[in-house]
C-alpha cells in the first residue's frame, strides 16, 4: 500500500499500548486465570495490533478492509473480557474505566481508518 508505514500510523500506536496496557494488568489475575481469561484477552489485545499491520500490508484495500475488520473485532471481543474481568472481581472499576478509555480510542481511531479505505475503493 501507498503511504507511510503502518508503524508511524496513531491507531497502530495506540493499539500497542492498549497491548501493553492488558499484559500489564492481567498479570495481576489469578494463576488459575493463565489459561482463561488473561490467555485470551492478550491474544484479543495482541491481534488488533497485529491485524491492522497485516491489513497495511496488503496491495489492495479490499483484502486491507478484511483486517481491519478483524482487528475491530478483536476491540470488542477484548471489550467484554474486560467487563467479565471486573464482573469476576479481577479489575477495579478504575481499572475497567481506564481501559475501556483506550480501548474506546482505538475504535474510533480504526473506524476512521476503515471508513479512509472504504473510500478507495469507490474511487
Amino acid at each position: 500500500m501507498e503511504g507511510r508505514p503502518y508503524t508511524d500510523l496513531l491507531v497502530w500506536e495506540k493499539s500497542r499500548q492498549l497491548a501493553s496496557s492488558v499484559y500489564q494488568l492481567t498479570r495481576a489475575f489469578p494463576q488459575e486465570e493463565l489459561f482463561g481469561l488473561t490467555s485470551q484477552m492478550r491474544r484479543s489485545a495482541v491481534s488488533v495490533a497485529s491485524n491492522i499491520a497485516e491489513g497495511c500490508g496488503r496491495q489492495y484495500p479490499k483484502d486491507a478492509l478484511q483486517f481491519f475488520f478483524m482487528a475491530r473485532g478483536s476491540l470488542y471481543e477484548l471489550e467484554t473480557q474486560l467487563y467479565i474481568s471486573f464482573d469476576q472481581g479481577f479489575l477495579s472499576q478504575q481499572l475497567l474505566s481506564e481501559n475501556l478509555e483506550k480501548l474506546t480510542d482505538c475504535k474510533k481511531l480504526l473506524h476512521g481508518f476503515i471508513n479512509h479505505y472504504k473510500q478507495k475503493l469507490t474511487v
